[in-house]
């Protein structure tokens, strides 16, 4: 169930960047609350994870996602740099959280 908490998390982090892209370019309300629930409700599923699992692992597998997630989502949606750098780092994060998720 906690595993299930991080990623709802990521989820809505992962809506709530969104919400951040569209409402720094469009300030409307839906932007708005892409932005602040996205955020709002990552937070919520954070700390429901942590009735289940340690502080330590959910709270770094829930950024590693989120960081991951991120710059894929950005790469796909605004055209952000996908050059071969940018890309081993990212696969660096992914075997990290991996391996947390793994070994815990």
């Amino acid at each position: 169930m906690g595993w299930m908490y991080v990623g709802f998390a990521a989820i809505t982090e992962l809506v709530g960047v969104y919400g951040l892209s569209k409402f720094s370019k469009e300030r409307t309300i839906v932007n708005w609350f892409l932005y602040y629930g996205g955020l709002a409700g990552s937070l919520v599923f954070l700390y429901l994870s942590f009735q289940y699992l340690l502080v330590s692992v959910s709270y770094t597998v829930f950024i590693g996602i989120g960081t991951a997630g991120a710059v894929i989502l950005n790469m796909i949606l605004f055209g952000e740099s996908r050059n071969i750098f940018r890309i081993i780092s990212l696969a660096i994060i992914i075997v990290g959280v991996m391996g947390l998720k793994a070994l815990s």
